[in-house]
């Protein structure tokens, strides 16, 4: 029996008969264009010029990936984003969405943005390698600074003022009837009195290290006034050391300083895009009971409220305009977030991340593509 082949036949006694080639394809690709489909997402895709009437164009750090690219390997392509402006995700009858669904409906060659390589987009479109590394981050808005007036009166309570006042005038008071019930010797033609005016005067001007004008040569008065001093002198100390540390010592602000932090708080609500990698990420782990770090279970339990519609946006865009006006965190990618903070005009934003990279980002292309090898060696 003869056995019918097109590529090769294995069989026992004769092992393989035929060759296997792989589809590859040489270096030189002029004359190919190549249909590019992308998501706007500073700073890897952003609109350059928008001319009325003329083609879009496009700049960002993916843009310059694949300008590189286009210029060693010699092919031309023509871009557009994709239709629903979405990276892609799996649908209810199978399909795909967005970026993805655009390589997999096979109406794109490849497909460039701030794309991460999952497993689960792996088993539909091809990847390149990893051109950059990818990490989770948050985006959050910094504590409102004013400038108070009364910043000295901060180390002590306003009860604790109030009692040092009332102390002042009770002493003051003290002296003055000591003085009055056993008046002291002045000198001649001294024209100092002890009267409550300079009583009270003579008490504060100690208490602030300033000394006083009255003599008061009295035992009593000199015992009231040695306790006053050495009451002034405490007091004093105390609110010197206090005033430094407040001065100098930077308070935490921003109490949130990594992803651990903010699964721990609830004051805060947190999200990201629904439907999105960062959001299948963090309900994988999260739902996961093998996973040791309670940290993503914590996450997707504030990420999932109201079957996530409570805490997610539709696109990164809507996140970040809601940290900035509202109370707020948004949870996504690091390079994407850090890029906001530093351009933001008001330098309202701060970051905070995992710096361990646990993905990256790659170029998508069809399932088969033979363009995969020759853009991953270039």
């Amino acid at each position: 029996m003869r056995q019918r082949c097109s590529l090769g036949c294995w069989n026992p006694v004769t092992g393989l008969n035929g060759s296997l080639t792989d589809r590859k394809l040489e270096n030189n690709m002029r004359g190919v264009v190549l249909r590019v489909v992308t998501v706007l997402e500073e700073p890897f895709v952003m609109v350059s010029e928008n001319v009325l009437g003329k083609p879009k164009k496009y700049q960002g750090f993916s843009i310059d990936v694949l300008e590189a690219l286009a210029n060693y390997l010699g092919f031309k392509y023509e871009i557009y984003v994709a239709p629903d402006h979405k990276y892609g995700s799996p649908q209810d009858d199978g399909s795909w969405n967005g970026l993805i669904g655009e390589l997999v409906f096979k109406r794109a060659d490849i497909g460039i943005s701030a794309l991460t390589i999952t497993p689960d987009r792996e088993n539909v479109v091809d990847f390149t390698t990893r051109y950059m590394d990818y990490s989770v981050g948050v985006l959050l808005r910094k504590a409102e600074k004013t400038v108070d007036m009364f910043a000295c009166l901060a180390p002590f309570d306003l009860s604790l003022w109030a009692c040092i006042a009332g102390t002042v005038l009770l002493v003051g008071l003290l002296v003055y009837l000591l003085n009055w019930l056993n008046p002291p010797r002045l000198q001649m033609g001294s024209m100092t009195s002890t009267t409550l005016y300079n009583s009270m005067w003579f008490v504060y001007g100690s208490f602030v290290q300033q000394g006083g004008e009255v003599p008061y040569t009295t035992l009593a008065t000199r015992l009231m006034m040695g306790a006053w001093w050495l009451f002034a002198l405490i007091v004093i100390s105390s609110y010197t050391a206090n005033l430094a540390a407040f001065l100098t010592i930077t308070r935490i602000e921003n109490s949130i300083q990594s992803l651990q932090d903010l699964s721990r708080q609830t004051d805060i609500p947190y999200g990201t895009v629904l439907d999105s990698a960062v959001y299948e990420h963090v309900r994988v782990k999260g739902m996961n009971p093998f996973e040791r770090d309670s940290m993503y279970s914590q996450m997707w339990r504030m990420i999932n409220r109201s079957n996530g519609s409570e805490n997610n946006v539709l696109e990164s865009t809507a996140g970040i305009q809601k940290v900035k006006y509202g109370n707020y965190a948004f949870v996504w990618d690091a390079a994407v977030l850090e890029y906001v903070a530093i351009n933001d005009g008001d330098c309202s934003f701060y970051t905070v991340g995992n710096t361990v990279a646990d993905r990256g980002y790659g170029i998508a292309l069809q399932h088969g593509s033979p363009y995969r090898d020759v853009f991953s060696q270039r």
